[in-house]
Parts: structure tokens; sequence; C-alpha cells
């Protein structure tokens, strides 16, 4: 199906995203409204270490609870680099950690009834410890190492429901399927 863009306007602006509101018209002729949020790709990262993984968890003011995640976020308003470097920029703010090894996993779109923003998953192993340097936004942000098969359980019970953990988790899973001497 085709949808023609007939006109596009900017409705609300931060440093995070933009939504606009589109006019379009469908295939049949039909004309309609569609609004979409403008926001960077952000990348993902599963920490790796002793068959277990580094989470951390945060306060989530949409959802109004605290929620178990992997790493992930976006790079500041005017800063570049690659997904990679994205990667590593956010398992280090986070978590402190610096890895050895970037695996890349895949990519996600996380919703993409509402946006074109999607993510980079990575899995980051041969850790190595230092401080976090968290954003203001984050002060409240913890950081735990589970066990597998803990995390596994938490993803099936719903603890960690977020959307792109749940696909990278999966896509972790598949490139294991790939790579069976690598945990």
């Amino acid at each position: 199906m085709s949808i023609k863009t007939l006109s596009s306007r900017v409705v609300y602006e931060n440093p995070w995203l933009s939504l606009r509101e589109d006019r379009i018209e469908l295939a049949n002729g039909s004309r309609g409204v569609y609004s979409v949020i403008d926001k960077p790709d952000f990348a993902l990262v599963i920490p790796l270490e002793d068959d277990g993984y580094h989470l951390v968890e945060q306060y989530r003011y949409p959802v109004g609870h605290r929620s178990w995640e992997f790493p992930s976020g976006s790079f500041p308003q005017g800063v570049t680099g690659t997904p990679e470097e994205l990667a590593a920029a956010e398992l280090a703010e986070e978590t402190g950690f610096t890895a050895r090894r970037f695996d890349r996993l895949g990519y996600i779109h996380s919703s993409n009834s509402m946006t074109g923003a999607g993510g980079h998953v990575f899995l980051a192993s041969g850790l190595v410890p230092g401080e976090p340097n968290r954003e203001e936004t984050e002060q409240d942000m913890r950081q735990r190492w589970f066990p597998r098969r803990e995390v596994e359980q938490m993803l099936r019970d719903g603890v960690i429901s977020e959307s792109t953990c749940v696909a990278a988790y999966l896509l972790l899973t598949l490139w294991r399927q790939d790579h069976p001497g690598l945990r």
C-alpha cells in the first residue's frame, strides 16, 4: 500500500525527539492524518560476563515503575559516530564497563507504527570495570549482574518487559545458534 504525504509540520520538539503531523492520502484516495515521532537511532548493549548479564534498572515515568533493562541510548544532540561507538559510549556511561569485544547481533525497530527510530544491538564481552558516568536523568539508575537463567526467567515473568530488550534477547539467542562455542 502506498501512502502519499500531502503536508508535514512539526507540532512539538525537544532535545530528544520531535513530533510531526503528516496529512496523508491513501491509495484509494481517502485522506487522513499520521503522527510520527522522529528521534535518532539508539544502541542496545547486552553485557556478558560469566554466563550472565549486567542489567540496569531505572524509574520509567511513562509506565510508573522501575524497569530492569539492558543498557541503551542515543548520542546526545550534535554528537555523531558509528553504532559500535555509540554502544561503547552507552555501556561505559550506564555501567562503567568497557568491552574488549563487541559483536553486532542485529537491528530492530522499536515501534515502527509511531517512529522510524531503531536500535543497533550488540553483545559486549571481555568486560573491564570502571566508574559509570550517568546523565543527570539517570542518577537513580542501578546496575546488577544476573545469571543467564535468572534473566530468562525475568523475561518469561514480564519483569523485563521493555520491547527492545525482549527483541534483543531473541537476537542473542539466534546468534548463539550460529556461534555455539560462545556463551
